[in-house]
């Protein structure tokens, strides 16, 4: 991170220079100065790029073309800072805002305070410089931001110790077993387990994290918004992990041309930021093909104009459309949990009855108890708006108020004892 951090302060003064004298200068100094600009650009944007391809692609690309040419090359032994792919993301939206204009950080302290930011540094929201820049040098903390702060902390809390990990052993359990060793009705239990620990896990860390930044004065984008109620993937990718969505938008889809060059463009503009999507997350090709499974739905969405908000539909229409959507993403989910795509494939195959299987739906009662079924009916709850519609309608009420503040402090009992009986369950997304 260090190496970051000064590999960024230095080129952004760098940038800013040129950019300032492009614009103060004629002729052959101003055309310098603007490829200067762009050159320092590139250097810096490769240098970040390789510390995180370094730590977190180089033995991907020794397998692979291990793989291609049999070769036998050791892997090198690395271990991967906690976050990179976040704080690299940051690092290069401070650079790209100061390409476009923006004033460059001259308190090397304080830009270092933007990429090591600890309460999302880990998991997001991935926070764009000039969505902070302010916020950094001057921010103030009232009484109602640290109350709300412990709040949304307490309630991401719960959602990752008293949901997430619910789930997460149940899905655990079904995908440490070979993925054609039971029924169809237990894979797709196993599918819907991992999709609501995922859920809940991540939206739980990014509360957290909104939480805790709101008590030390910053206000971090949202980064969730009920994204299992979208009728289409194209409307799934913006209600989840909204801070990376909007990153590819800003710093690769826009530039590459958006939709601004044509159909086929537009596409493959589309497809090159799913892709990047699914590598970003790791370094394997589940994740590869499971970027590539998003992209696809959300190219042929658009082909079909399936994405057009202003176009009404009848109820049932709708209806089919979140069936089609909750299957696409629940799919997707198996590639991005499964070790590789190898046992993927085989799991899909399973929940459609298409390779055998012994045990019947019986088995389900091994999985689940009754602490779990409640955890289901709560999760289900809360993947929707519903409860905090009331809560909203009620928020005048003072007495709904004193109710709210007491659950909280139930619930941060309970996660804590939760916490204090289990063992170590990280968050899905401190690996990437």
């Amino acid at each position: 991170m260090l190496i970051t951090i000064l590999i960024n302060y230095s080129f952004a003064i760098l940038i800013e220079k040129s950019r300032l004298k492009e614009t103060t200068e004629q002729g052959g100094g101003a055309w310098f100065s603007s490829h200067a600009k762009s050159f320092y650009l590139v250097i810096a944007l490769v240098l970040d790029l390789g510390v995180l391809g370094y730590f977190k692609y180089f033995n991907f690309l020794i397998e692979n073309l291990n793989a291609l040419f049999h070769t036998h090359t050791d892997f090198i032994k690395v271990v991967m800072p906690i976050g990179i792919s976040f704080y690299t993301f940051q690092a290069i939206s401070y650079l790209m805002d100061i390409y476009r204009g923006g004033v460059a950080q001259k308190d090397i302290y304080k830009l270092a305070l933007y990429i090591s930011l600890f309460p999302q540094l880990v998991a997001g929201p991935i926070v764009k410089y000039h969505e902070i820049e302010q916020q950094i040098d001057d921010r103030t903390v009232t009484f109602q931001d640290i109350s709300y702060g412990i709040k949304r902390f307490i309630i991401g809390l719960s959602k990752k110790m008293l949901i997430a990990n619910t789930f997460g052993e149940v899905a655990d359990k079904i995908f440490s077993q070979a993925p054609d060793s039971f029924s169809p009705g237990i894979a797709w239990l196993g599918a819907i387990s991992y999709t609501l620990q995922i859920f809940f896990d991540f939206s739980g860390y990014s509360d957290m994290a909104i939480g805790l930044g709101a008590v030390f004065g910053f206000r971090f984008p949202e980064n969730f918004n009920y994204p299992y109620i979208s009728k289409t993937i194209t409307e799934f990718w913006r209600r989840w992990h909204i801070s990376l969505s909007s990153w590819f938008r800003e710093y690769l889809y826009i530039p590459l041309g958006g939709n601004r060059k044509g159909a086929k463009r537009t596409y493959l503009n589309l497809a090159l930021v799913f892709l990047a999507t699914g590598f970003w997350h790791g370094a394997a090709w589940n994740f590869i093909v499971w970027g590539a499974w998003n992209g696809f739905f959300v190219i042929i969405e658009r082909f079909f104009g399936l994405n057009r908000k202003d176009v009404p539909r009848p109820k049932y229409q709708r209806f089919l459309l979140h069936l089609y959507c909750i299957l696409a993403f629940i799919i997707g989910w198996i590639l991005f949990r499964a070790p590789d795509l190898h046992y993927a494939l085989i799991y899909i195959g399973n929940m459609f009855a298409l390779v055998r299987h012994e045990h019947g739906l019986y088995a389900l009662i091994y999985y689940l108890d009754t602490i779990q079924y409640i955890t289901l009916a709560f999760a289900l709850l809360f993947c929707t708006p519903v409860a905090k519609g009331l809560l909203k309608k009620c928020e005048s009420n003072q007495i709904v108020n004193w109710l709210t503040c007491i659950v909280c402090y139930g619930l941060l009992i309970l996660s804590t004892a939760q916490i204090a009986a289990s063992t170590y369950n990280p968050f899905i997304y401190f690996r990437f």
